[in-house]
């Protein structure tokens, strides 16, 4: 998928996202550095902010520190709902982050609480089974893989990670969904994720294939929904949302998300989604106006 197909793909479900009702005025900067008088808390998205694949965008990681060391408050804010918790925190570490647990906030983690809120219930997972149970180990959970039997036997579906989906999996569980509607818990409402050689499918485009082919109405996890950045937030003390910046490099997920939560928005212009595009059609196209329009992040 080129990015001219995933931003036609992120307009046509806006009708499943949130309303853009703050405009912001798109100012240029060139950095991270160039908000630190104007923000105190930092949100900042994963995937085209702080790594592109498993590599570390040049000089983030020292400027990620160094507004750190300067007070400011980085918070992680990721769809990355296919890897257990432990498993992202030795991957930031490796790329020369240095978080807190608790300030790595991600759509695993809001799908986790509504797991935890919800009824025992036998639930049928699409995730990379090598990557273990780690965060799921309490649920009954069985993997789908290419078994129909299994699609037709659990109560509920988490969609947590796609790089082992595929066509013949997509088929049976939209067949099984017209048969038998059940619910559809989605952990990474992404459509696609920049990675080193161009863009990654990810479980929400195959969540709104599914929505419109069954007529299911699935539950989001992550941004641009409310219950990430509820739970982003709920880690902060005395937040002032007038200096709270929400960084990232989707206008569908970050800066729609962001905005939608009150917060000022900032998008990246040079890494991740648009890397190497011009951002001004698509901001116009949309209609989602981050405040801050930076270079870099």
């Amino acid at each position: 998928m080129n990015i001219e197909e995933a931003f036609t793909s992120y307009e046509r479900i806006r009708h499943r996202l949130p309303t853009a009702t703050l405009r912001g005025s798109c100012k240029r900067l060139p950095n991270l550095d160039a908000l630190a008088d104007k923000m105190d808390v930092f949100l900042l998205d994963a995937f085209g902010v702080l790594n592109i694949g498993d590599t570390a965008i040049k000089g983030v990681p020292e400027r990620v520190a160094g507004l750190q060391n300067a007070g400011k408050r980085m918070i992680i804010v990721s769809n990355v709902g296919g890897f257990p918790h432990a498993d992202l925190m030795a991957k930031y570490k490796r790329l020369g982050y240095e978080f807190a647990p608790e300030d790595v906030i991600t759509s695993r983690k809001a799908i986790l609480q509504a797991l935890h809120k919800a009824p025992p219930l036998k639930w049928g997972l699409m995730a990379t089974e090598s990557l273990g149970r780690g965060d799921i180990e309490s649920f009954d959970i069985s993997y789908l893989a290419e078994d129909a039997t299994t699609y037709d036997q659990v109560e509920a579906f988490v969609l947590l990670g796609s790089a082992d989906w595929n066509e013949t999996r997509q088929a049976l569980l939209e067949a099984t969904l017209r048969e038998n509607p059940r619910p559809v818990y989605v952990g990474n409402p992404d459509i696609v994720a920049p990675r080193e050689s161009g863009f990654s499918v990810e479980p929400g485009h195959y969540a709104h294939r599914l929505a419109d082919q069954t007529g299911v109405v699935l539950e989001f996890f992550g941004k641009p929904f409310d219950n990430i950045f509820e739970l982003a937030l709920s880690q902060i003390v005395n937040m002032d949302l007038a200096r709270t910046v929400m960084v990232g490099d989707s206008l569908h997920t970050d800066i729609l998300g962001g905005g939608a939560a009150g917060l000022k928005t900032a998008l990246i212009a040079g890494y991740g989604f648009f890397s190497g595009h011009d951002v001004a059609g698509p901001i116009a196209a949309s209609g989602i106006r981050p405040d801050y329009i930076l270079e870099r992040p």
